[in-house]
């Protein structure tokens, strides 16, 4: 996250959701750095769960990624972490798509989806390092925490 963003007390899952609700015209304008921030995000939240296990997490790559190198990492010894592959997956795939074609007209609905792909990676790993059960039988278990539909703010279910 910009240190801007950190700064006016903005969290991460505000940064994404402005991101996913951001206007295409700006979006297409900020694609590159914005694809770059997406990529960022995920690999820290991947390296907090790495982090939790007890690890060092890899500076490595994986067919030229971090994220994938971390993902793997974190894999190890807790194969419910795999429910997360595929969402690390699409991130890559969706910052390869705005990196090759930044000007292109998908590239807003890229962006829209890459930061909504990475919120579901944000939500999914942190509530994960509250119960490492989740994600057992389906990354789509009831959630942990949900977000007050009024305010925002998240409520214990």
């Amino acid at each position: 996250m910009p240190a801007a963003a950190a700064d006016a007390g903005e969290t991460t899952l505000d940064r994404l959701d402005a991101i996913v609700a951001m206007p295409d015209a700006e979006a297409v304008q900020s694609a590159a750095s914005i694809a770059g921030e997406l990529l960022a995000i995920g690999e820290t939240i991947v390296e907090s769960w790495v982090k939790a296990q007890g690890r060092e997490p890899t500076d490595d790559a994986v067919e030229g990624f971090r994220i994938l190198a971390l993902h793997r990492q974190g894999a190890r010894g807790e194969p419910s972490f795999n429910a997360c592959r595929e969402t690390c997956r699409e991130l890559v795939y969706l910052y390869n798509c705005i990196s090759l074609d930044p000007d292109g007209p998908d590239t807003a609905r890229h962006v829209h989806l890459a930061a909504m792909v990475a919120r579901h990676l944000v939500l999914f790993i942190d509530g994960k390092l509250e119960d490492s059960g989740l994600g057992d039988f389906c990354c789509s278990s009831r959630p942990l925490r949900q977000r007050d539909a009024l305010t925002g703010a998240p409520v214990q279910s």
